[in-house]
């Protein structure tokens, strides 16, 4: 054993492990650890590896049902599609990186996500992003913001996945944090899907892709600590990515798994080599013995500690039988990688780890994949928040018009063609729904009906109530889903928040995942997978707690596809859902104001699932032409959208609900509603059809082209809405 570098409470503190973290290490070896063990403790259990903070609460979540076909623990969750397919999602985040070193950051964050599918053995096929950021009116914030855009448009670009969805929003919370998820989804036949987990004693492990340097190094550990002034000096901790050599291992890894010659594969994604590996065995309850001599490397002088925690990106590592090495070797040329053997799985349960003859690791495995530290944080509710209460705001004196022109013109309501349009959302050819509306939608081919996905949040929401803000979230992505059409089958997530060792951010935390059990039961959609990020938090503010929830479903038959714009002149439009009774929360009111506005949106399941049910029993039964759901800037926002969105310049003239006072009426984001639109023949029915399932239904209007009108409200052109929305950044 060596010991090249002095163990000291600084060396410790440096890696992130407190003292009680420490003494439970030394307790594990029972001896002082190498500077390499150091290393590999550090990162397995930071929070981004270990989820020491969250595990605990993420256990209660619903993970199973009927077609749940991997669930969470693998590189991403599975679900059946039907007809022999699979349909495999999550979603990451990297949050810190991109505050650092935006490009990078966002790019290193696709090709993250899209390994993670590739080693299920299903084909990428499509991405969604939800973004965060400050207000682009600060320079720092729009270098970020143009970094993050270019960084995912150039690796998604390179590599072929277009980015058909996603979110984008502007708060000042994310200035010092910005906010970067990225989701992808995958294609496979039942039979293709791999795993990660390692079986069989003397099977080798087999790296290829890029050869490993110093890029990334603590990576892991990186994203689990507040950023601060010094954050900048942390840009080495940000991988650099390299696109087209993620499409050759793409290819060359769907080919592996379809040759049926390997047993286990992952990804070297945070915590690289170590943390691939030793998941790897941990599951198939293996030890590893490795040869860190036989790592491919393009820097002098790796250390053994270097050569561990690199987060180098586009490398794999597989787990291969001695017997079909040879094969593997083949399919690895074919596409100019060398089999490079680092290592094979032992009976030990321990990972041992060698390099220039010297052993620099032994550690029992369990200790750095299972029996993390157990961390109790305490849980306690934030101060009362300074909120202002809607009524305290006169919304009789608005110029409803202009306020609607400035609000299109904001960066959070703005068009974001300028961000997709930089996605080549139409490669591969699958697209169906393009970005901008509340779904994105694709065809595959072999299958009968159409996949779709969406991603959202809102912190906002979740800042003011975290278990109402999440239900509701939650709730948004499902009606996404039926208002296109489709039956929602399984949920992903990226739970974004701040410290978690401080109470009140702890609390945010485990009333939010709370919030997101109760609702994925009630809509049964298991979380099949997903990503914590904590410590979105500077010396000046945390984020407002934002989960972010990924959600996929199936439209059965491509007739039900529905569009979210307004399709034919005179078609009524029809308001479904409750009544609003309050605009807290509104996001229009917080651009106006500043303020944290109340109160907290809340959500009845059981509406909510009424809702969805009518609105997808009008779809199936042929009877609407558009349907879009309501949610940030309320009736006001969803009209302008469908309108916006309509290809044939249609407007609409509406006449407010007489039940509803005006600016609720107006800007409410309460869950659980609709507007639809249907021809004059069928309004009748759709009135009746809701009412007989216990939903309200009230007809406020009819498309007419080229108009913008809302009685005692505004009239504006279309031409109006148009010149302030095409506001590129």
């Amino acid at each position: 054993m060596t010991t090249h570098v002095e163990i000291t409470p600084a060396l410790i503190a440096e890696h992130g492990l407190t003292p009680a973290e420490y003494d439970y290490l030394i307790s594990v070896l029972g001896r002082t650890p190498t500077i390499t063990e150091l290393g590999v403790f550090s990162v397995m259990w930071s929070e981004h590896c270990s989820y020491k903070h969250s595990r605990k609460h993420l256990a209660t979540l619903p993970t199973k049902g009927p077609a749940v076909l991997h669930g969470p623990g693998e590189n991403a969750g599975a679900v059946d599609l039907g007809e022999g397919w699979a349909c495999v999602f999550k979603v990451e985040s990297h949050n810190h990186p991109s505050a650092v070193e935006p490009y990078e950051g966002a790019a290193t964050g696709v090709g993250g996500i899209l390994r993670d599918i590739f080693a299920m053995g299903a084909r990428p096929v499509a991405l969604f992003d939800a973004l965060r950021f400050g207000p682009p009116d600060e320079a720092r914030n729009r270098w970020i913001i143009g970094g993050v855009v270019h960084g995912i448009a150039d690796y998604g670009n390179c590599v072929g996945v277009p980015v058909i969805g996603g979110e984008f929003s502007i708060d000042p919370c994310y200035t010092d944090n910005c906010l970067v998820n990225v989701m992808a989804i995958g294609i496979a036949r039942h039979e293709e899907l791999m795993t990660a987990r390692a079986e069989g004693t003397g099977n080798l492990l087999v790296y290829y892709g890029n050869a490993t340097g110093r890029d990334g190094i603590h990576g892991a550990t990186f994203a689990s600590a507040e950023l601060n002034e010094n954050s900048a000096d942390d840009r080495p901790c940000v991988q650099v990515g390299d696109p087209f050599m993620e499409k050759k291992i793409l290819e060359v890894t769907l080919e592996l798994i379809r040759s049926g010659k390997i047993v286990a594969l992952q990804d070297m994604g945070a915590a690289g080599l170590v943390c691939s590996s030793t998941e790897m065995a941990d599951k198939g309850g293996l030890g590893l013995r490795m040869d860190l001599d036989k790592v491919p490397q393009r820097a002098a002088n790796l250390s053994a500690y270097e050569l561990l925690l690199s987060e180098s990106q586009e490398r794999m590592l597989a787990v291969v039988a001695p017997e079909n090495l040879e094969a593997v070797g083949a399919i690895l040329a074919k596409w100019d990688f060398e089999t490079c053997v680092v290592g094979e799985t032992t009976d030990t349960g321990r990972f041992v780890v060698e390099h220039h003859g010297v052993v620099e690791a032994d550690i029992p495995l369990p200790a750095i994949c299972t029996n993390v530290p157990k961390t109790e944080p305490v849980d306690a509710a934030p101060p009362q928040l300074d909120v202002r209460d809607w009524t305290d705001i006169d919304t009789d004196a608005f110029d409803w018009g202009a306020l609607l022109l400035a609000a299109l013109h904001s960066p959070h309501f703005a068009s974001k063609r300028w961000i997709y349009e930089q996605y080549d959302h139409q490669v591969q050819t699958n697209t169906v729904a393009r970005p901008g509306g509340g779904a994105g939608v694709l065809r595959i081919a072999g299958w009968s009906g159409l996949l779709a996905g969406t991603l959202d949040g809102n912190g906002l929401w979740c800042m003011l109530d975290p278990y109402e803000g999440t239900k509701c979230v939650t709730a948004e992505a499902a009606r996404n889903l039926v208002a296109c059409g489709a039956r929602p089958l399984a949920a992903t997530n990226n739970l974004n928040f701040g410290n978690p060792r401080k109470p009140a951010g702890s609390w945010q935390f485990v009333e939010a995942v709370r919030g997101l059990g109760d609702a994925c039961r009630a809509f049964d959609t298991p979380i099949t997978g997903g990503n914590v990020s904590f410590y979105n938090e500077s010396q000046r503010m945390a984020v407002f707690p934002t989960p972010v929830v990924g959600m996929v479903g199936v439209i059965d038959d491509p007739a039900h596809l529905t569009p979210p714009a307004f399709q034919s002149e005179h078609d009524v439009v029809i308001l479904v859902g409750p009544r609003a009774t309050h605009c807290g929360a509104s996001r229009v009111l917080r651009d106006l104001t500043g303020d944290l506005v109340g109160p907290a949106v809340t959500l009845d399941l059981e509406t909510e699932k009424r809702s969805h049910a009518a609105i997808r029993a009008l779809i199936v039964e042929g009877l609407l032409t558009a349907a879009n759901d309501l949610s940030d800037g309320g009736l006001l926002m969803a009209l302008a959208e469908m309108s916006l969105g309509s290809h044939g310049g249609m407007g609409c003239e509406v006449v407010l609900p007489e039940d509803e006072e005006r600016a609720c009426a107006l800007l409410s984001e309460e869950p659980s509603r609709f507007v639809v639109t249907c021809a004059r023949e069928s309004a009748d029915a759709v009135i009746e059809r809701c009412e007989a399932m216990g939903v309200r239904a009230k007809r406020i209007g009819s498309v007419k082209g080229g108009t913008f009108a809302i009685q005692a409200v505004c009239t504006l052109t279309l031409f109006e809405l148009f010149e302030s929305w095409e506001n590129p950044l």
